[in-house]
C-alpha cells in the first residue's frame, strides 16, 4: 500500500517519526510519505526506522495563498533537502505561523472563548511548528469544544471569523520551487469543501503550466462527486492521480492507508522527479 501525506510531531501530527514509520509499516504500508507542513525536521528520524518492507518518499506539505486569498496545500515530494531556495520557502512559511496564531487566540478572546497562546503551546510538541490543530487541542483541553473534529467546524474552518492567513507563496511558486529542487509537486485535497473556500477547476490550467505533476484525488475530505470532477480533471490535463490518508496520528479519524495510490500511478510521478530519492534500507 502507498500512503503519500501524513505528518508527524515535527509539524500538528502526534506521532514521531520513528512511531509513525513502525506504525505505517505495521499497517501494511510499502511507501509512505513523510510531508510535515512546511518543514523536513522529520526526515533524519524517520530514516532511522526503515526496515526492508517499507520505503520512504520525503516531502512537505507546502502552505499557500492565491492570489484572491484561497488556501492551497501544495505536496512537495522527492526534492533535493539540501536545495537553499527550497528550505527558505519552508523556512519563511514556518515564520508567519506565530503571529498568525497570536491574531486567532486574540480573536477567540475577544468574544469570550477561554484560550491563551500559552494553552496553545502546550500542546505543541517540541521542534514543531504551530498550527490549527494545536489551538484545537487547546480548546478541547480547556473543554472550549469536545473534539478537534468540532473546533474546525465550528470555530477553525477557513469560513471562520477567527481564521487567520499567513504570508505564504502562490501556488504557482511553489510549484516553480519544488521543481527547480528537483522534487514533483501535487496539489492537496484541492476541494476539500469543508475545510472552506477551495480553488475552481479553472485554476488547475494555471498550476500545470506552472509544472505540477498530479492531483490528490482520493483524501477523506472530498466527497465521491469531488473526486470524479477531480478525476476528469486529471485526465484532461494528463496528471498523476494519488490517494492518501493526511494521517495526523490521534485526535483526527484519518487512519494510515485508508486512501491509497496506486501502483503504476506511484511509479509514473517518482520517475517525473529529477534523480530517485525514494529511501530504501
Amino acid at each position: 500500500m502507498i500512503d503519500l501525506h501524513t505528518h508527524t510531531t515535527c509539524s500538528d501530527g502526534t506521532d514521531k517519526p520513528f512511531t509513525l514509520v513502525k506504525k505505517a509499516l505495521a499497517s501494511g504500508v510499502t511507501t509512505l510519505g513523510i510531508t510535515d507542513h512546511d518543514s523536513t525536521a522529520g526526515w533524519a528520524e524517520a530514516i532511522t526506522a526503515i526496515q526492508p518492507e517499507i520505503a520512504l518518499v520525503l516531502g512537505a506539505e507546502i502552505s499557500c495563498l492565491t492570489t484572491d486569498g484561497i488556501s492551497v496545500h501544495m505536496l512537495g515530494l522527492l526534492f533535493d533537502g539540501e536545495n537553499t531556495q527550497m528550505q527558505e520557502m519552508l523556512s519563511d512559511s514556518r515564520d508567519t505561523r506565530v503571529p498568525r496564531m497570536r491574531k486567532m487566540v486574540e480573536l477567540l478572546q475577544v468574544d469570550g472563548y477561554e484560550i491563551t497562546l500559552e494553552d496553545v503551546y502546550r500542546k505543541v510538541p517540541s521542534g514543531a511548528t504551530v498550527g490549527r490543530p494545536h489551538l484545537a487541542d487547546a480548546l478541547v483541553e480547556n473543554k472550549v469544544v469536545a473534539s478537534r473534529d468540532e473546533a474546525f467546524n465550528d470555530l477553525l474552518n477557513n469560513e471562520s471569523k477567527y481564521y487567520v492567513t499567513h504570508a505564504s507563496p502562490t501556488p504557482v511558486d511553489a510549484i516553480k520551487v519544488i521543481r527547480r529542487a528537483g522534487g514533483v509537486a501535487v496539489i492537496a485535497h484541492p476541494f476539500a469543501s469543508r475545510r472552506g473556500q477551495i480553488i475552481t477547476a479553472a485554476t488547475f490550467s494555471d498550476l500545470v503550466e506552472a509544472g505540477m505533476h498530479g492531483i490528490e484525488v482520493y483524501n477523506r475530505d472530498q466527497n465521491v462527486t469531488e473526486r470524479q470532477t477531480l478525476l476528469t480533471i486529471a485526465q484532461e490535463l494528463n496528471l498523476v492521480v494519488t490517494g492518501s490518508s493526511d494521517y495526523h496520528g490521534t485526535g483526527k479519524l484519518n487512519s494510515l492507508a485508508e486512501n491509497t495510490t496506486d501502483k503504476a500511478q506511484w511509479e509514473l510521478l517518482e520517475s517525473l522527479a529529477d534523480v530517485r530519492r525514494v529511501v530504501r534500507k
